[in-house]
């Protein structure tokens, strides 16, 4: 069976004239956001009469409204959701309220503080190391001394961001090129992902407290982690999103992983479906390692429940034959991970059962 992901796109993929055809289609969304922003959502979008579409604190917003319109127009012409939800840096908060995890209204909050916050930050810079692997640019940084860099994303087998203070991105430029990468500095004000917004990271993490977060209904992959995020790790992650690197090469690994999985890009542009193309030529599905000792019981349970539906088969500690589940995972007496089984009423240790 072919599971669908949806993924959403972060800063860079902003044109003059996104949401030409959605702004109309959900005018109360539009007046929403409008009203939270204090101005006009679809001016800024279609005419940008002030060239503010491509300033961090306008340009997050416009992608998040945009990113979400695109989403609930896709669910109304296909009547169904997808299996898995992932966005880039900006988009994960799109994924996110895809999920059900934060409303509209509050995730465009969190985003507006977010560009705010960010283009505030110290004066730093970025660029795209094209043609080396993630080891590969982190052993060169070492190599030259250029520990001041963090390697900001890693977007796909070879092609890698990196971000600092503008001196020492320039300075970076003749060590790469020599190295026989391409090197492009990208049009950005901040050193976006890395140490140099810890700051930013402190000042959104107080933001964060204000906001609750639902139950997910799709599994979102974690910027983070490249993992399905934990409903426990919301908060903590998105202000972590802010100061590390995103592993987005990893993420998509992990999502081809389960299966047979198709992509489809919300948004404008295509910028997340070529990295897609690139991965899964030169990459192989992530081989996923157990490491559910580490896990709060909380997560054991959500992680369960977000990649195994009720009925699925299981092999339990025990038992020689297979076992098929009757309920979702759940915590029972306050700390034990538990799920039911067809045909059994006690329940059993979510520890002791595996997937088939």
């Amino acid at each position: 069976m072919t599971m669908i992901t949806y993924m959403f796109p972060g800063q860079g993929s902003q044109i003059k004239g996104m949401g030409e055809n959605l702004f109309s289609k959900f005018p109360n969304l539009t007046q929403k956001a409008d009203s939270i922003l204090g101005y006009s959502i679809e001016d800024i979008c279609l005419n940008d009469p002030r060239k503010e579409l491509n300033q961090t604190q306008f340009t997050q917003p416009a992608l998040y409204v945009v990113n979400a319109l695109s989403y609930r127009s896709k669910i109304q012409q296909t009547g169904k959701k997808p299996d898995f939800v992932v966005g880039h840096s900006l988009g994960e908060y799109n994924a996110l309220e895809a999920s059900g995890g934060i409303t509209f209204e509050d995730g465009l909050k969190l985003v507006q503080r977010r560009g705010m916050i960010m283009s505030q930050a110290p004066l730093g810079s970025m660029a795209a190391v094209i043609g080396a692997t993630g080891e590969e640019v982190e052993k060169l940084l070492k190599k030259y001394n250029l520990d001041s860099i963090d390697v900001a994303s890693f977007n796909s087998p070879e092609q890698v961001v990196i971000s600092g203070l503008k001196e020492d991105i320039v300075k970076a430029s003749q060590i790469f090129q020599e190295a026989g990468t391409q090197y492009v500095i990208l049009n950005t004000s901040g050193a976006f992902h890395s140490r140099y917004m810890e700051s930013s990271k402190v000042q959104f993490e107080k933001f964060l407290k204000g906001f609750s977060f639902s139950k997910l209904q799709i599994p979102v992959i974690s910027n983070v982690t490249a993992r399905p995020y934990a409903q426990s790790e919301i908060a903590e992650n998105l202000a972590k999103q802010i100061t590390h690197s995103i592993k987005w090469n990893e993420s998509i690994r992990y999502l081809l992983a389960q299966g047979d999985v198709e992509f489809e890009e919300m948004g404008v542009g295509t910028v997340l479906t070529k990295l897609i193309t690139y991965i899964k030529g030169k990459e192989k599905p992530l081989e996923i390692k157990k490491t559910s000792g580490n896990w709060t019981v909380q997560e054991k349970v959500d992680r369960w429940n977000w990649t195994h539906p009720i009925g699925s088969k299981v092999s339990v500690v025990g038992y020689e034959s297979q076992l098929e589940t009757r309920t979702e995972a759940i915590i029972l007496f306050g700390h034990r991970a538990a799920i039911y089984m067809k045909g059994y009423n006690g329940y059993f240790a979510l520890d002791e059962v595996t997937p088939a």
